[in-house]
């Protein structure tokens, strides 16, 4: 009966609470107001029947244990002050989370650490994100989903709409001319740093929507936005964030184990919101750590091979989703376009009542050759193409083809702010010796 006792009391401790005996001042003031109906009663259950709920066990064997356990926690002083102790016959008990303070104080010092003490080799931030994320795929959410999704032929996400802001005709008829290198992800020496990336490291960043996907480059009043649709052509994994928010974990009050594991989802659930929260452009080169940390842990030396990670989309208010490929699932296809093909783009026309936009491409082919009469078992080194540069060469497994018939152009003419207003509000009063507040 003490062991049992003692796995009821350590359950106990992390899972429920003592609730207040008495009414708060607010609630005190509703029974005294007359015209409102309303009786407090106290929170919980007794001691005996939370023992008995929470146990499954009989009433009988159920009030043996909270005997115990009262004795246990009693003194004769509290006695005497009429204290209420834990577990007394009176006490009431409210079943609880654990809170996730621990893995507050722990991502708080990760990225502390991050801005200010050691940015590469961090053992300490290894360790703090392979606790949270080395068993991802085992998660579910409370609706049994999944965390990490497919994306690929045959899946619900069969492609994703990329965007690039152009503010020079020039550079804008030479995207126009080869889309598939200058909408897909950029080459690593021209990538800039973003969310989920540091400088130098090329990831594709794309929208579920075109909407979305204009959004996310926040074009200026003026220019023109050149867009396509991208074909996912290989199977994907992505860890979803906003899946985040629902991950759910069973388990028994009485498992040791149960208490952190329920405490990490806490703290998961989140994450999707520290991870996606807006970020002001001057504290981008700091704010934006933490969150490329965990995408270069995910890509490179977590346990769950993963592709590439959704979230929510911030410049939408977090409506609809915007994925990050890493740098080894963000190869496109290029186009098949037969060498020594000729290419021009034009994005005006002349017409009667002057210049309009007008956009596309002619792509001049060259006359397909003659066959050669070639002897049996000829060979000449004419016939074998040189080899790609050690710089440029690229062995990674294409993943994205660009649609060219996707491909739009779209002029901004005004851009729509949604805010929130706040009204500032002024006083005035004479000084005393007294300060109002």
């Amino acid at each position: 009966m003490e062991e049992f006792a003692n796995r009821i009391e350590a359950a106990f401790e992390d899972h429920y609470t003592l609730t207040a005996r008495d009414p708060d001042g607010f609630e005190y003031a509703m029974m005294r107001d007359k015209e409102i109906d309303y009786d407090w009663e106290r929170k919980g259950e007794r001691s005996i029947y939370a023992i008995m709920n929470a146990a499954e066990i009989s009433e009988d064997a159920a009030g043996d244990i909270q005997d115990i356990l009262e004795n246990r926690h009693s003194d004769l002083e509290s006695a005497q002050m009429g204290e209420e102790t834990s577990f007394s016959s009176e006490a009431h008990y409210e079943e609880t989370s654990p809170g996730d303070r621990e893995w507050q104080k722990a991502w708080y010092e990760f990225e502390r650490n991050l801005k200010s003490t050691a940015r590469f080799f961090s053992r300490t931030a290894a360790t703090q994100l392979g606790a949270l994320f080395d068993d991802i795929d085992k998660m579910i959410t409370r609706d049994g989903a999944p965390l990490i999704v497919e994306a690929g032929p045959g899946t619900a996400l069969t492609h994703f709409f990329r965007a690039r802001a152009f503010q020079s005709d020039d550079k804008l008829e030479k995207a126009m001319m080869r889309p598939d290198r200058e909408l897909s992800a950029p080459p690593s020496r021209f990538a800039t740093a973003g969310r989920m990336n540091a400088k130098g490291i090329s990831t594709f960043y794309g929208s579920t929507t075109p909407d979305l996907a204009l959004a996310e480059v926040r074009p200026p009043v003026g220019s023109q936005v050149a867009m396509a649709r991208f074909e996912v052509i290989r199977p994907l994994r992505l860890l979803d964030l906003n899946t985040l928010k629902g991950v759910h974990v069973e388990g028994s009050i009485f498992d040791p184990n149960y208490a952190p594991e329920l405490s990490r989802m806490s703290f998961l659930r989140k994450l999707c919101d520290r991870i996606a929260r807006p970020v002001m452009p001057d504290d981008q080169d700091f704010e934006y750590l933490p969150t490329q940390a965990v995408a270069d842990y995910l890509a490179t030396e977590g346990k769950v091979p993963l592709d590439g990670i959704l979230f929510p989309s911030v410049q939408a208010g977090g409506v609809g989703l915007n994925v990050v490929l890493f740098h080894k699932a963000s190869r496109c296809k290029e186009l098949d376009i037969p060498r020594g093909t000729e290419l021009r783009a034009n994005s005006w026309s002349d017409t009667e009542d002057g210049p309009e936009h007008d956009y596309f491409v002619i792509e001049e082919t060259l006359p397909l050759p003659k066959p050669k009469e070639v002897p049996p078992f000829a060979f000449s080194f004419d016939d074998v193409a040189d080899p790609p540069a050690m710089e440029e060469a690229d062995y990674r497994i294409a993943a994205l083809k660009i649609d060219p018939a996707s491909m739009a152009v779209h002029i901004v003419h005004a851009v729509k702010v949604e805010t929130t207003a706040y009204r500032v509000w002024r006083h005035r009063w004479e000084k005393t010796e007294k300060e109002p507040f």
